[in-house]
């Protein structure tokens, strides 16, 4: 009985797999602290390093440009020169290192500068390994730190995917990220059809640059990998990835001609859900991490090779290196206590997985089918953005409802005092001073370098892409010479121009009829306004860097259905940008949306611009991750009101704006 319990067991037993690569996503305040973060990292058992860079950086403006004000170091690592590359690779190995950078407008700025420091250290280029994000259509769509219009941002990331499989051949030139995707509030049929279509126009357009042998396609296919986001939804998010592996099989070989087993493989990294991460009760998020990174290493088929986990605590502020130690180590508990290494596919011949793969793969055949009847991805922006923002309404209003519980926030929200979060230091913070030394810094910088030499540089990268010349080494010669990123930014700019995305809030989509909240504040809204003479105008804005604008595209909606004129633009504008709005449009109430934790400096700049403007009594609320002792300066500075994402009922929040509006203009006295 024991030998054939034994024999029934071997042939799905086998001896352990190597783990997947183990990752945090990191980077603050400086170069220098940064390189120290990691260096801690690294000593605790994590394979590789996720570099987090600041918003200056991701938008390729220097640390003294205008609208760097309040953003540098808060959301990463800046990393301005050369210099700053030195030092936040100091005593790390290049050749030996499985370097990630979140990274995409200016994607082959970064990798230009990585490769330089390579060639002054004397490493190898062709040893070099890791990944640049360098997906600029989820840009437009989510994540909101792109620069340049669709067609030369899809010649820059061709370049790189021309350049980097001769050059740096271990290197991925590009990580199609639909994390961002499902962040925005993406069904996974969405996630899958929409990432989808960014490779195919990212690989057609590689094909129509003629950088590639047709001989040597196949090897660049094989080296597009994929950045995915894993939700609660465990079972659902483990076919999604079994959907992957299959769809891009399907691709490679039904579209491109692909045939070589290697190259068709779904190489995949993951940053599970922060979206779900939420500020009441955030103990909990620990178990949504482990659900969720359970969802991308169970099945061997669809396992990941990378899995970066984010703190419990993120949705309240930046982690401190205790917060990801604790994420660290349960990845480690997962790949070396546990036997999921030890077997093949445990789902393999399941009727429910199997079924629910379909299915999936069926509804995004068919997103696709779609996209390419609108032209492909570049042409299919505004169709997407559009979805995208109908779904997280969808999503938004079923946590309004109760229909979708989130545990802590709309049941279950009894709760004792964490000690967790307990005490001064229980958030990581930037010092505020920071931002002036690195401005500091880079004035140094730029005195102490060659002029003449980065001149000539600029010049050469200027004509390579007017000339439509590969981009890379013209970079790899200005990070040589001492060129800064701002720099290098304002040079394509001028050649490929700016662009403004689609904010997907132009269509109002109503909720379901006999809404009582929505039906009471619609009365309420059309009282105030007959009261005001006109329409209750609120204006709103994202001053700063921060793309992140699924908080704010929700607002404008709701604000819309509700009867008001919303002026919302999309993000990226000064506070004098926005108070000219707010003028222009006769603005009762302004909102800000501020989540990149440059809330003191931009909401200051911007009640200041209002004041200039004339506009001293137009009451502002703000939106955005602000701990509860920023929210008591910002009212002290005059904020109306402040919101953060345990304020999830929008329609009570625009409720409340509603009365501060008839407050701040109709009730005297």
């Amino acid at each position: 009985m024991t030998d054939s319990a034994n024999d029934n067991k071997v042939p799905f037993q086998h001896s352990a797999d190597a783990p997947w690569i183990f990752r945090t996503y990191a980077g603050h305040s400086t170069a220098k602290k940064s390189n120290e973060l990691y260096r801690l990292n690294l000593s605790k058992g994590q394979t590789g390093l996720s570099i987090a860079f600041d918003l200056p950086t991701q938008t390729a403006y220097d640390a003294d440009h205008i609208l760097s004000r309040g953003e540098v170091g808060k959301v990463g690592v800046p990393v301005k020169h050369l210099g700053d590359m030195r030092s936040l690779f100091d005593q790390l190995p290049l050749e030996q290192m499985n370097t990630s950078m979140t990274i995409n407008a200016p994607a082959a700025w970064l990798l230009a500068l990585y490769v330089a420091l390579a060639d002054e250290r004397g490493e190898n280029r062709k040893k070099l390994k890791g990944t640049t994000q360098n997906d600029i259509v989820k840009e437009y769509l989510s994540r909101g730190t792109y620069v340049f219009p669709p067609e030369p941002s899809l010649r820059l990331i061709a370049d790189m995917v021309s350049w980097c499989y001769v050059e740096v051949p271990k290197w991925n030139p590009m990580n199609v990220c639909s994390y961002h995707l499902q962040e925005a509030g993406a069904t996974p049929e969405q996630e899958l059809a929409y990432a989808l279509a960014t490779a195919i126009a990212v690989l057609d357009t590689v094909k129509a640059g003629g950088q590639v042998p047709e001989s040597d396609f196949e090897t660049v296919f094989g080296r597009i990998s994929f950045f995915v986001n894993a939700g609660v939804r465990f079972v659902t998010e483990l076919c999604k990835m079994r959907a992957f592996v299959d769809l891009w099989d399907e691709i490679g070989r039904k579209r491109y001609g692909v045939t070589d087993p290697k190259a068709l493989l779904f190489r995949y990294g993951v940053q599970v859900n922060s979206l779900g991460l939420t500020e009441p009760q955030p103990e909990n998020n620990v178990y949504r991490i482990l659900l969720e990174a359970l969802a991308v290493t169970l099945s061997k088929r669809a396992r990941c090779r990378a899995l970066q986990l984010p703190a419990w605590n993120e949705a309240m502020g930046l982690p401190r290196p205790w917060d990801q130690q604790w994420s660290l180590r349960l990845q480690q508990v997962l790949a070396y206590e546990t036997d999921l290494l030890e077997f093949e596919d445990i789902f393999d011949g399941s009727h429910v997985i199997s079924g629910k793969t379909e299915e999936l793969k069926e509804k995004a055949r068919a997103t696709l089918a779609e996209i390419d009847r609108l032209g492909g991805a570049k042409e299919a922006i505004g169709f997407m953005k559009e979805s995208l923002v109908g779904a997280h309404i969808q999503r938004i209003r079923a946590i309004e409802s109760g229909a979708l519980t989130v545990v802590g926030v709309n049941r279950f929200t009894e709760t004792e005092d964490s000690p967790l979060g307990a005490g001064d230091g229980a958030i990581q913070t930037v010092d505020p001073a920071e931002e002036a030394a690195q401005v500091r810094d880079l004035r140094a910088w730029r005195s102490a370098r060659d002029g003449a030499a980065a001149e000539a540089a600029l010049r050469d990268l200027r004509a390579a892409a007017s000339e439509n010349r590969n981009i890379m080494e013209p970079s790899i010669a200005c990070a040589k010479a001492g060129v800064t990123t701002g720099e290098w930014g304002t040079v394509l700019r001028e050649v490929f121009g700016e662009f403004r995305a689609p904010t997907g809030v132009a269509l109002v989509i109503r909720g379901p009829e006999g809404d009582e909240d929505i039906e009471a504040l619609r009365k309420e809204v059309a009282r105030v306004s007959e009261a005001l003479g006109r329409k209750l105008t609120y204006v709103l804005g994202k001053p700063g860097l921060d793309g992140h604008s699924n908080g704010a595209e929700q607002i404008a909606a709701r604000g819309r259905e509700a009867g008001m004129d919303v002026v919302y633009e999309g993000i990226r504008f000064t506070p004098a940008e926005i108070a000219a709005q707010a003028k222009a449009a006769g603005a009762h109430v302004v909102g800000l949306s501020i989540l990149s934790g440059s809330h003191l400096d931009l909401v200051r700049e911007t009640l200041a611009e209002l004041r200039k403007a004339g506009l001293s009594d137009v009451p502002v609320v703000v939106g955005g991750i602000i701990p509860p002792e920023d929210a008591r300066a910002l009212k002290q500075m005059g904020a109306a009101a402040i919101y953060t994402p345990k304020d999830f009922r929008i329609t009570e929040i625009m409720g409340d704006v509603t009365r501060i509006v008839e407050k701040a203009w109709l009730v005297k006295g």
